[in-house]
């Protein structure tokens, strides 16, 4: 038995006017996720319930079979996963983004997506200015960066689960004013994040960008931190052993809490501009080696966050054509097999913010019940009446191959 995992981050929506009141979903051209569609089932999942912010890290986790309530500790934690990093009992991650803010605005979250060989710069001045002891930049991916904070049994940490804090990309376009971190510990950051102002205003990196007409990394933003949760592992719970395909740390990290392996693909940029055929091909070759094959594209969600929609319709049917239909098609050979397509969380283009609320998902394979659907979108899947309010509840149904999975 083989079972894949296409997760089209952000892809659920709101009709568009610019899309005659289509979704992007309705809109695009998705040949190989309608013939699921008709192959299969579709229905709708709540991956993120209301008292959690509406972030991919909540949404994925609870995407992939594990409930947030019990587990979630905050995301910076989970990356801190993809790269090894080891917490001990009084140490906290912390996400560290480079952001542009200018007069109090939330102008770009990405730093006009800064590249990395640059956010290792600007994450080394940091660390030279304000590194020690306690504080430990790491470098990631673009402006997706991490802090670390080494506590002692001595001292324990300032931060607890009370201490709150914003995703920027959920400010984009606002004012940050009534959004720094807040509760225990609130006062070191905010501190970091007043100092790194000046200390990068004039930074060689940032004159160049300047120059070259390119937004500046202005602040470093400090979010979502927490201690490293302890997730059973997959195989443990499934009696199936598993891969992740990603280009970012996020489902990097919750891979490697889960007890999969990872597959680094060239040209995976986590961006519109992704390896969408490589992606494909690495998912078709591990197949061969691996019971569930996850590939996830963040492309959806980055066009969503920029409010582009003729992008997010672009990387849709990119997605269906290099990824869904190949792995489709070469999941035949394997003859018992099951595949889903279904995003995290909506991200429309019209707020360019995550979201909460229903997402759907269409699948096919053995044991699946045939509903009446044609396509895979939004309207089709409420239009089925298969709804899961917990969307952790999904995978656990979907992954016992001897049931039937449907309505």
């Amino acid at each position: 038995m083989k079972w894949v995992i296409i997760i089209p981050d952000g892809c659920a929506d709101y009709p568009v006017e610019a899309l005659g009141g289509k979704t992007p979903l309705q809109a695009a051209n998705l040949p190989s996720m309608d013939a699921i569609a008709r192959l299969g089932c579709v229905g709708q999942s709540d991956n993120v319930p209301l008292h959690f912010p509406a972030g991919s890290e909540v949404a994925n986790m609870s995407l992939l079979g594990y409930d947030p309530n019990q587990f979630f500790s905050g995301r910076a934690p989970i990356e801190a996963a993809a790269q090894g990093i080891q917490l001990g009992p009084y140490d906290f991650a912390i996400r560290c983004n480079l952001v542009t803010v200018q007069d109090q605005i939330m102008v770009d979250f990405t730093a006009d997506h800064i590249s990395s060989e640059e956010a290792a710069t600007l994450m080394k001045a940091a660390q030279d200015a304000f590194g020690g002891t306690c504080w430990e930049f790491v470098p990631g991916v673009s402006y997706r960066n991490l802090l670390i904070y080494r506590g002692n049994a001595s001292q324990g940490a300032p931060f607890s689960s009370d201490t709150r804090t914003r995703a920027p990309h959920d400010l984009t376009d606002g004012s940050v004013l009534d959004d720094f971190p807040k509760g225990p510990g609130c006062d070191l950051l905010c501190d970091l994040m007043a100092k790194s102002e000046p200390l990068f205003a004039n930074h060689p990196v940032n004159l160049a960008r300047a120059a070259n007409g390119k937004r500046v990394a202005t602040t470093l933003w400090l979010w979502g931190l927490g201690r490293t949760p302890q997730l059973a592992s997959f195989e443990s719970r499934f009696g199936a052993h598993g891969v992740m395909i990603t280009a970012v740390d996020l489902l990097r990290g919750l891979g490697a809490l889960v007890g999969w392996d990872r597959i680094e693909v060239e040209g995976a940029t986590g961006y519109l501009d992704t390896n969408y055929a490589g992606k494909g091909l690495a998912a078709i070759e591990a197949l061969k080696s691996y019971d569930v094959v996850c590939v996830h594209i963040e492309a959806p969600d980055e066009a969503s966050h920029e409010g582009r929609v003729d992008e997010k319709v672009k990387a849709l049917e990119s997605i269906d054509k290099h990824i869904v239909g190949p792995v489709h098609e070469a999941l035949q050979q394997y003859g018992e097999y099951r595949i889903l397509v279904m995003p995290d969380h909506p991200t429309p283009v019209s707020t360019k913010k995550h979201s909460h609320g229903f997402v759907p998902f269409v699948t096919c394979g053995s044991g699946v019940a045939k509903d009446a659907s044609e396509t895979y979108d939004e309207i089709a899947a409420a239009n089925s009446g298969f709804q899961l309010q917990n969307g952790w509840e999904l995978i656990p149904k979907w992954m016992h191959s001897a049931d039937r999975f449907g309505k």
